[in-house]
């Protein structure tokens, strides 16, 4: 691995231990507490795409007429990242995509759709992602987790999107969704089967495919170039404090959490 790479998931460590051992996994006591993570969450499932078809438009060509851009490798990279993402296979092997398999899951387990909806509806409607927040009424922590990312995406630095997209999601995603696993199917039979097949799809992905090749593109991306590197940094710290907020924002929240309050 580029020694780069290592140096710079070193100076992340710290702040990635604080998002793994945060307590909103053991928290999730409840259905009605999974529920209500879902529900928020979805966000942050729905954003991820934005990080990822930016970087499809950065690195590859999506205008007319085409023309070669960029590098072959780096292109292959993430073209091979957006097909499993946003044509990936359900339980029956039909295509899908995560987001739309994460709201199949939302309605399995009987969570209220109705904000992320919203949101959809109004950005279908053409209006800008701060409005369709907004409009969504969602949670505080949630609108400033989803800006924080489009703050990276609008900023139209690759090397820096790559850097969010590769450890503030990819890198993280498969310890995070192992705290949530844990027993699910033996506590709520027949209520997540969707979910814990999202989860489990993520964890076998990303772990095996989507990071090794993450991991590859930002070496790419950043180079020799060290202002690269630090604002791959800087990036990537911004984007795991954030994820931390969310948490934080969601824990209290949480329906039995609540209660005890």
């Amino acid at each position: 691995m580029n020694n780069r790479i290592i140096t710079l998931q070193q100076k992340l460590e710290e702040h990635r231990k604080r998002l793994l051992k945060h307590n909103v996994y053991q928290s999730l006591e409840t259905l009605d507490d999974l529920k209500l993570f879902m529900e928020h969450h979805v966000f942050a499932v729905w954003d991820f795409m934005s990080l990822l078809k930016a970087l499809q438009a950065d690195l590859t060509c999506v205008t007319l007429p085409w023309v070669p851009k960029g590098s072959p490798s780096t292109r292959r990279l993430i073209n091979e990242i957006v097909l499993e993402e946003e044509t990936d296979v359900d339980q029956e092997g039909k295509p899908v995509s995560h987001f739309e398999l994460y709201l199949r899951a939302i309605d399995e387990a009987g969570a209220d759709d109705t904000r992320i909806n919203q949101l959809v509806k109004c950005v279908l409607e053409g209006k800008g992602v701060n409005q369709a927040l907004d409009e969504s009424g969602v949670h505080d922590s949630v609108k400033a987790f989803v800006r924080n990312t489009f703050q990276v995406i609008d900023a139209g630095k690759p090397h820096a999107t790559a850097a969010a997209f590769t450890f503030g999601r990819e890198d993280l995603i498969p310890d995070m969704f192992r705290s949530l696993i844990a027993d699910l199917n033996e506590r709520f039979p027949g209520k997540l089967d969707t979910f814990i097949y999202y989860l489990d799809r993520h964890v076998q992905l990303d772990e095996e495919v989507h990071t090794p090749l993450a991991l590859q593109m930002v070496s790419e991306l950043c180079g020799e170039d060290d202002e690269k590197w630090q604002e791959a940094l800087e990036v990537s710290i911004a984007c795991i404090e954030s994820r931390i907020r969310l948490w934080d924002g969601i824990k209290e929240m949480l329906p039995s959490t609540v209660e005890r309050g």
